[in-house]
């Protein structure tokens, strides 16, 4: 069964504005990407899985499995994510804000907002 994984982890978290506001449908592809972490129990074992996902056909762009939550499960995620775009791309990144995402690895992202 998944289950929300919480990754609060103090003082780094910043807010940033909500600028999906729950519009959760594009007009094209590679607009609007969500993205979170989902704890899984498999056979007593936790697996931690990180996926992004295109609003606009709810196609898993890309996702990444790891047995620990730690940034690199979110890191290479998001590479596989890029490497899919084009120059012209330029998604909006939409996640619950949680500390992987404010990694300063992905502060040099062009796509997080």
């Amino acid at each position: 069964m998944a289950k929300k994984y919480r990754s609060y982890r103090g003082g780094c978290h910043v807010d940033v504005p909500n600028v999906l506001n729950r519009q959760f449908q594009a007009d094209r592809p590679n607009q609007w990407w969500v993205t979170d972490v989902t704890e899984f129990n498999v056979r007593g074992e936790k697996l931690y899985l990180s996926p992004v996902l295109d609003l606009y056909n709810g196609e898993i762009v890309a996702y990444e499995m790891q047995a620990r939550p730690h940034f690199p499960l979110v890191g290479k995620m998001l590479q596989k994510a890029f490497a899919k775009l084009t120059n012209r791309d330029a998604p909006l990144l939409h996640s619950d804000q949680g500390w992987q995402y404010q990694m300063p690895a992905g502060a040099n992202s062009r796509l997080m907002a």
